[in-house]
């Protein structure tokens, strides 16, 4: 049966809780983690942080190819770069047990992860492979996607919810359609490439905590 952690890590702990340096005043949030080999593509919002730093501190980083900005607001921005993901213990953990990272936000203090693994040995074997590594973490929760403890939305965040109620209540998902992701943008604010990848997160959480109960699935 899979299991879904939630977890928090000191951000001085693994390599991209360093590189992504919001110092107090900012937010980081994973959007999406596109695996390519060895390295991976990480897509993120940065909110109300000092940018300029930011920018620095993550060029500083040996294992960072090419910081790009997607898209800019008042408050903040979509960035995304190639990275290596072998140099960052906690990612290749994830890697290594098959577990899918559902959320993950950081502070310049502590990241916080919601991870789906395919076993509770997949769980123990990712604490122990953190505990190899001398990093330290908090286990905060634990539950199985088929228990009734999720919340009123079933585990989505805030931001997904919004995204999706508001996709559905326009008409996206009408046949033919009512709206489109570039309309849904302009209304949340953000790109028409967040609002996909949002609504592909919101849609993924769903089924794990609803429907998909199964760990062969």
């Amino acid at each position: 049966m899979s299991v879904i952690a939630e977890i928090s890590i000191p951000a001085t702990e693994f390599e991209l809780g360093r590189i992504m340096d919001v110092s107090d005043s900012g937010t980081v949030e994973l959007e999406s983690l596109v695996p390519t080999g060895e390295r991976a593509v990480p897509f993120f919002w940065v909110y109300g942080a000092d940018f300029e730093a930011f920018e620095e501190t993550v060029f500083a980083a040996s294992s960072v190819d090419d910081l790009v900005q997607i898209d800019t607001y008042d408050d903040r921005v979509l960035y995304t770069f190639e990275w290596s993901v072998e140099n960052d213990a906690v990612f290749r953990a994830v890697r290594t047990v098959n577990a899918y990272i559902l959320n993950a936000t950081g502070t310049g203090d502590s990241w916080r992860f919601e991870l789906r693994f395919p076993s509770h040995d997949a769980m123990s074997a990712f604490q122990e492979r953190c505990r190899e590594c001398d990093i330290g973490f908090e286990v905060i929760r634990v539950y199985n996607p088929s228990k009734p403890d999720l919340g009123p939305w079933f585990g989505l965040t805030e931001r997904q919810r919004e995204a999706i109620v508001l996709a559905v209540e326009e008409g996206y998902y009408d046949i033919p359609r009512d709206c489109t992701t570039v309309e849904l943008a302009e209304q949340l604010g953000i790109s028409d490439q967040a609002v996909t990848e949002r609504l592909r997160r919101a849609i993924v959480r769903l089924v794990t905590n609803t429907i998909l109960t199964s760990p062969e699935t």
